[in-house]
């Protein structure tokens, strides 16, 4: 497990730092995008994160909640998040506009090891909303493409129009230095130019790899997982190669609360990275 990124910003780490949102759209009908600044300058530039690690954001009134940062720690200032519509601090979130003020505080969990991941081939499976913290890795090793090998992306989602940052990856298969392929489950307006299929469906399309030293980075619906990592084991990639981030009912971000220990695994703390080899030997953790 890596601990790397673990990086406490605030003296009392339970008080929330006030952040402004800067944009706001919708990525999918119940999927929303949101560009947020810490309210203090200095606190926005110096806020520093690993990709993979998580935030806790909050509505005054309505509580808080775990999300993903979607965007890079290569582009400091601004932090990104991608959220569903699923209870009450989500909803709360979602009926703020462009300037609306949250809470954050942050950021939580360990994060990829991008360091150990640096001259590798990098493999990323993403499924559904599993997109959120991908995104943060992918644009990290895209804005230091020098420092990383192949860098193969496969995409699934269920229709086109719930894919997670469709427009976004589209656009990604334009480059030369990047391998990305879509699949969707169905189309049912039959416009979809890329392939139908679940994200399993694309492996074949992934030209020879070097298993020993490619790493693997996987998030999806928990269903997806059984099936993606048989693929990856397939291709023998190491098992501590093969990353997932995993996520549990998180609290306090902090290791307090108990709300996501499994065993003596606390996933806010040791996770939400782990290795198909932690998974192996820790009951439920997929």
């Amino acid at each position: 497990m890596n601990g790397e990124n673990k990086i406490i910003t605030q003296a009392n780490p339970f008080i929330p730092e006030p952040a402004r949102i800067v944009r706001t759209y919708h990525l999918t009908e119940d999927v929303k995008f949101f560009q947020v600044r810490i309210v203090d300058m200095e606190k926005a530039l110096s806020f520093q994160y690993g990709a993979g690690q998580f935030a806790m954001i909050s509505v005054l009134g309505a509580g808080e909640a775990p999300f993903s940062i979607s965007s890079t720690p290569s582009r400091p200032g601004l932090l990104e998040f991608c959220i569903r519509k699923a209870g009450t601090v989500t909803k709360a979130i979602f009926r703020l506009k462009e300037n609306g003020l949250v809470g954050i505080r942050g950021p939580y969990g360990n994060g990829f090891p991008v360091e150990k991941m640096k001259d590798k081939d990098i493999l990323i499976v993403v499924g559904g909303l599993g997109a959120a913290p991908l995104r943060s890795v992918l644009l990290y090793c895209l804005d230091n493409r020098d420092q990383f090998k192949r860098v193969i992306v496969l995409h699934g989602a269920k229709r086109p129009a719930e894919m997670i940052f469709r427009e976004e990856f589209l656009s990604l298969k334009q480059r030369e230095d990047l391998e990305c392929y879509l699949a969707v489950d169905a189309d049912d307006e039959g416009k979809w130019t890329e392939n139908v299929g679940v994200v399993t469906t694309l492996f074949p399309l992934v030209k020879k790899i070097d298993p020993a030293n490619t790493h693997s980075l996987v998030c999806g619906p928990p269903v997806m997982y059984k099936f993606v990592l048989k693929e990856l084991v397939k291709l023998n990639i190491p098992k501590d190669q093969i990353l997932m981030t995993l996520e549990r009912r998180m609290k306090c971000g902090v290791g307090k609360c108990g709300h996501c220990a499994i065993d003596y695994i606390y996933t806010c703390l040791d996770g939400p990275v782990f290795s198909y080899w932690d998974v192996l030997h820790m009951r439920e953790l997929i």
